[in-house]
């Protein structure tokens, strides 16, 4: 990856690492897809990148939710970092809410946003579909909530899926168009999309994204999952039409097993197909289940530590939250000096 200058002042760049914003929303039932498509990236690249992650919380409340299962979504979320190898000695880990500059942000951000931009947005479309008269205005801001998230810590990078690449080109709109109205304030972001791993899909239909919202648990490998139950899973997740192990555009259900299987054990596509030449689905299907239940074991085992221990994750969440209010209170001064806003000085 090659890190080009920012369009912003690049005194304080110069002396760090590009710096990468990463947000995952606290909704509970964290899947393979989860860990493969986003977490295992963020891990491996702890070093390469000054790296903030934070658990947007304020995003999930775009979609009804309760105040238990929130709570509840936010410890899970932060144990689930930690256990997959986030190390905060490294890193930046908070919740959202905790800094309330990025929902100050987001209403100045307001200011320069339009509203045909929000309006065809296509997550808004998909998931308010035929009501979208009576969703949450939260669900329409969304967009603009994440540029705040992202513009505030001046990140060079952020990492998306496809699906996201949208919101993030907002955020380069976004913060461009504050840059020409009140002067030079913000680092307009990169996206950074992984070739492997950016999009996980179902194990019961290969053209849909693996969730944790579909309402078939057999669709996905949640990181709670037990041996038994992965190798089950796997057993019976859909596959294409012959028996040659193969990851082509005519197989999309085996090129999406081969990808995990290539994901977890460092390999690429073509040396798992040559693994596997001459064998049938039943063997692939036999050696991932093994491949996955090793491959979580170890985060299941620090799970189970951590939530023995909320002490650990609240301190950690504690840290970072006071890290990341230092960083986002200079970045508001500007902002707010920028604007004319607030009482004047003189």
């Amino acid at each position: 990856m090659v890190v080009q200058e920012s369009s912003a002042p690049a005194s304080p760049m110069a002396t760090r690492k590009p710096r990468v914003f990463s947000g995952i929303q606290p909704s509970g039932n964290f899947h393979l897809g989860n860990y493969l498509g986003a977490i295992r990236n963020w891990v491996k690249q702890q070093d390469q990148f000054d790296n903030i992650f934070c658990v947007v919380d304020l995003h999930a409340l775009s979609l009804p939710t309760t105040r238990e299962s929130m709570t509840d979504n936010i410890r899970g979320l932060a144990n689930v970092l930690l256990a997959a190898g986030i190390d905060p000695e490294r890193a930046i880990l908070f919740v959202q809410s905790d800094v309330r500059e990025h929902t100050e942000l987001c209403w100045l951000l307001n200011s320069v946003t339009q509203f045909g931009e929000l309006r065809r947005m296509t997550q808004f479309k998909d998931k308010s579909g035929a009501q979208e008269e009576s969703v949450s205005a939260a669900l329409f801001d969304y967009p603009v909530l994440m540029a705040a998230d992202i513009i505030l810590y001046d990140a060079e990078y952020v990492p998306v899926g496809e699906d996201q690449k949208q919101h993030l080109e907002l955020t380069r709109d976004v913060a461009h168009r504050f840059n020409q109205r009140y002067g030079e304030t913000f680092v307009i972001p990169k996206p950074d999309i992984k070739e492997e791993g950016a999009r996980i899909m179902s194990l019961d239909d290969p053209a849909k994204k693996m969730s944790k919202s579909n309402p078939n648990p057999g669709s996905y490998i949640a990181l709670s999952d037990d041996p038994d139950t992965i190798r089950r899973k796997i057993k019976r997740a859909v596959t294409d039409s012959g028996s040659e192990i193969v990851s082509t555009p005519d197989k999309p259900a085996l090129a999406n097993l081969i990808s995990i299987y290539a994901l977890l054990t460092e390999q690429s596509h073509q040396e798992v197909e040559a693994h596997f030449a001459g064998k049938g689905y039943g063997a692939f299907k036999t050696e991932l289940g093994e491949v996955v239940v090793d491959a979580i074991r170890p985060i299941q085992e620090r799970l189970a530590e951590l939530e023995a221990q909320p002490e650990v994750a609240i301190g950690v969440l504690a840290e970072g939250a006071a890290r990341a209010r230092t960083l986002a209170a200079a970045k508001m001064e500007l902002v707010r000096d920028r604007m004319g806003i607030g009482t004047p000085r003189h």
